[in-house]
């Protein structure tokens, strides 16, 4: 997808592997967290406070990487990416999953309590 607001994906996870995820409270989807850079993805950790074991990079643009991620989220029940999730404003783009693909994005702004799941 060319339309992918960022060059590069940085996503966390935790110390078995598993990707951190986000879910709205009331919710029964959740959405995984992914940064537009490194350095944003460590800010978010250090002011979330989460134990991150690792930051893995993926290509946005690269189907095979994409459809790979995505397929392993939905067995998970995660529909959707939030792009540069601000711990502290709440706001973020989400990418909408659609088929194997990432799809369009939107603004997002999240209620600031109980962020993490």
């Amino acid at each position: 997808m060319s339309a992918f607001p960022a060059s590069e994906l940085h996503l966390l996870l935790d110390a078995a592997g598993a990707l951190i995820v986000f879910q709205e409270e009331g919710t029964s989807w959740a959405g995984i967290l992914g940064f537009s850079s490194e350095e944003r993805a460590r800010r978010f950790v250090a002011t979330s406070h989460l134990e991150v074991a690792e930051i893995a990079t993926i290509d946005p643009v690269d189907p095979e990487q994409v459809a790979s991620l995505i397929n392993a989220a939905k067995r998970r029940a995660l529909r959707y990416l939030l792009l540069d999730l601000d711990w502290q404003s709440g706001e973020c783009r989400q990418v909408e999953f659609e088929g194997n693909a990432f799809g369009a994005a939107s603004e997002r702004r999240f209620a600031p309590r109980n962020r993490r799941r």
